[in-house]
């Protein structure tokens, strides 16, 4: 009997197109005489809709968004949960806030229904890049130097920032918004002019900023797969074009180079699993991350963070990285179904009730 696997994806989010482009790539793949596939998008503005179930490959984008002519078009996430027919198990396939940050988990562990990937904690901690950073300093792994705030700091006393930034930290550095994904937000900045603007610019995707120190070093990321016991990929390197990987670099031009594997000595490769590990462990992960280096020219590894729904485009590193580990896409996806159905089962463990 056929599994009824909900793909929920799009979403209010920055990152709502490039989720509709992992959700055309995961039908591709799936397997349909193992599934019953269940569309289920999410607006721009955080409506659900439910269509009738995938026969198919979507042979478009267009034709996974549903404005109201699904077989049962819920616009309310209170209608979605009166659906007489759930999914059996839920494959999340959404970036950024509203979908990567917890809060759509915190809505599948109410229902009790399985879902790939990680938790509720996992991923709002790996989703804002202060706590991660945090959370990695008290697990002991080298990062790189940085600052943060919130608008509300910022609009108070600018200059007090500015000025805190440019003592601790050195030029050139990153300003990212805490809370975004797919490079969506951030700049390069070289001078306090760049800054100030690099900084208005990403608050207006989030209200917490982060600014790191800028390294001269290659960027070097790695696979995590797994539940209590996670397995690494083989490592990948980014070459990009552009100054930075920024979001044209990853989801338009196409200019960048990605090297798999990448070319490091077997120590670092070493290091880097055992830190890919230790970041898996202490934000409590589960499913998949992507865990991201900088590996400098001393060979010294620095995490820069862990993407707890990662690109997942054929084409995306990290099932580009599984696949040269010798896990094909479609075999993935069943992998993270199966992870998400025995992280399910242990849960219903826990006991509720005094008795």
């Amino acid at each position: 009997m056929k599994k009824k696997l909900g793909l929920v994806y799009g979403g209010k989010s920055a990152e709502h197109e490039v989720s509709l482009s992992t959700a055309r790539a995961v039908t591709q793949a799936v397997n349909f005489d193992a599934y019953e596939v269940m569309p289920i998008y999410i607006t721009p503005i955080g409506e659900w809709r439910t269509g009738s179930p995938l026969t198919s490959p979507a042979a478009t984008i267009e034709e996974l968004r549903f404005e109201g002519n699904g077989t049962d078009a819920p616009d309310s996430i209170a209608q979605f949960l009166q659906l007489e027919s759930k999914p059996d198990v839920i494959v999340p396939l959404l970036h950024g806030t509203n979908g990567e940050d917890g809060t759509v988990q915190g809505l599948f562990e109410v229902m009790n229904i399985p879902y790939a990937g990680n938790g509720v904690l996992a991923s709002s901690a790996g989703m804002d890049k202060v706590v991660m950073k945090q959370l990695f300093a008290q697990a002991g792994l080298a990062q790189v130097p940085y600052v943060h705030f919130v608008r509300s700091e910022w609009e108070m006393d600018n200059e007090r920032l500015l000025d805190e930034a440019e003592t601790v930290l050195e030029y050139p550095v990153f300003v990212k918004p805490a809370n975004l994904g797919s490079s969506v937000g951030i700049s390069k900045a070289d001078t306090r002019d760049t800054l100030e603007q690099a900084i208005t610019f990403a608050l207006k995707f989030d209200r917490k900023i982060i600014i790191e120190q800028g390294v001269t070093a290659r960027e070097v990321e790695m696979g995590v797969l797994g539940n209590d016991t996670p397995a690494c990929s083989v490592p990948g390197e980014i070459k990009p074009v552009a100054a930075f990987y920024d979001y044209e670099a990853k989801y338009q031009d196409g200019n960048t180079e990605l090297v798999i594997p990448a070319e490091v000595p077997e120590e670092v490769s070493d290091l880097m699993k055992n830190m890919a590990c230790r970041a898996y462990k202490v934000l409590d992960c589960a499913g998949l991350v992507r865990a991201d280096f900088f590996v400098t020219d001393a060979n010294e590894v620095l995490i820069n963070e862990v993407n707890t729904l990662p690109g997942f485009t054929p084409t995306s590193m990290f099932p580009l990285l599984w696949q040269h580990t010798g896990v094909s896409y479609p075999e993935l996806i069943d992998r993270l179904i199966e992870l998400a159905v025995a992280r399910h089962t242990e849960k219903q463990q826990i006991q509720y009730t005094m008795d």
